[in-house]
């Protein structure tokens, strides 16, 4: 990565990660009572239940066994717009309930966590990233999907994952000169497949950062016929040894429709489940994580995910709190690179969910 088209005002040791939750276990019989529990609380609140890919099979199981949605980021704010029920309950991280709300003023929007949030998010502050956007104010200025309202509406254009490189390419053919943040490991992948003249915020996921190439080059020699699949904000050293790379639901897409059994897949683990359920009989490997002898923060699951679980959403319902509040000022600023994005994809006919989202 060129060291010159990477800048960045942010401390990346002031993003402390937090420990995963040890949550107590519960027995089948206890589960099955909590979840009963939960459908009656949803059904009487008017809830519909939408969870990211990477939160637990249980949330999964749950919302869509409730008539929710299990997805990518963007597409758990756009099914919202499309449900009837009046309360929107997001078991993800913070920006995705902010996202869903941008997008759905007139719904009432609960997490399981308010303290759940992502690396990439707290990584770029809105004071810091504005003095950046300033100090290149001649630039475009593209945000990735997992950045706060604030950020949102100080930017041009919101992408996600699956609709980034198509973005980039049309404004790159405009003769724009992009500012992308935060993810510097996306960024680079599309700066190399567009061509585009970008100028790189320094920020990372803290679960794809940490997958190690000399790791992986081990495990593809143990599993010689298993296809690789990266998600881009993997780093470079990993992307180089993919066979598929792409957004969540590409990763998942590719499982079911590639003829090979085994699968070594390099983003957050939460994802095998969607993976098993629509290819039971194939064999998924975790991308390793730690060579000989380290150690990892987030060891392929993210921590502020794995806040959310059947307890945390029982707690919510039952109290109304962790409810998403946006002013509405900073909602209709933030809207409009959210809507800009919506309409490309409208206009040149994109289906974000088959191509893939954050």
């Amino acid at each position: 990565m060129n060291s010159d088209n990477l800048q960045t005002k942010t401390d990346k040791s002031a993003v402390e990660v937090p420990e995963h939750p040890h949550w107590p276990p519960l027995s089948e019989m206890e589960k099955q009572q909590l979840t009963s529990h939960i459908k009656r609380l949803l059904d009487e609140q008017d809830a519909a239940l939408v969870a990211h890919y990477y939160t637990s099979p249980d949330l999964q199981i749950l919302a869509e066994e409730t008539g929710g949605c299990v997805a990518d980021s963007l597409e758990m704010a756009r099914f919202g717009s499309k449900v009837k029920s009046k309360t929107l309950v997001v078991c993800g991280v913070r920006f995705m309930g902010e996202t869903a709300k941008i997008i759905n003023p007139e719904k009432r929007v609960l997490m399981p966590d308010m303290e759940a949030t992502c690396s990439l998010d707290l990584g770029c502050k809105i004071d810091e990233f504005s003095r950046f956007c300033d100090a290149h104010a001649d630039r475009t200025i593209v945000v990735y999907a997992n950045t706060s309202a604030e950020v949102k509406a100080r930017a041009d254009w919101v992408v996600t994952s699956g609709i980034a490189l198509p973005i980039v390419k049309h404004l790159a053919e405009q003769g724009k000169k992009i500012l992308w943040a935060p993810d510097k490991h996306l960024g680079h992948y599309v700066q190399q497949m567009s061509g585009a003249d970008i100028l790189l915020w320094d920020g990372s996921c803290v679960v794809h950062e940490e997958f190690k190439s000399v790791a992986l080059e081990r495990i593809r020699r143990i599993h010689p016929d298993a296809a690789v699949l990266v998600h881009p904000e993997s780093p470079q050293a990993i992307i180089d040894q993919a066979d598929v790379v792409g957004s969540t639901t590409a990763l998942i897409k590719a499982v079911s429709s590639m003829d090979n059994l085994e699968f070594i897949v390099a983003t957050d683990r939460g994802i095998f489940h969607k993976m098993q359920q629509q290819a039971p009989n194939k064999l998924l490997i975790e991308c390793p994580t730690a060579g000989d002898g380290a150690s990892c923060q987030s060891c392929a699951h993210c921590p502020w995910m794995e806040m959310n679980s059947l307890q945390t959403l029982a707690a919510t319902l039952e109290s109304g709190r962790n409810t998403i509040e946006i002013d509405a000022s900073l909602r209709e600023r933030a809207l409009r690179p959210v809507q800009r994005m919506l309409d490309f994809a409208e206009q040149q006919g994109i289906q974000m969910k088959k191509r893939g989202d954050a």
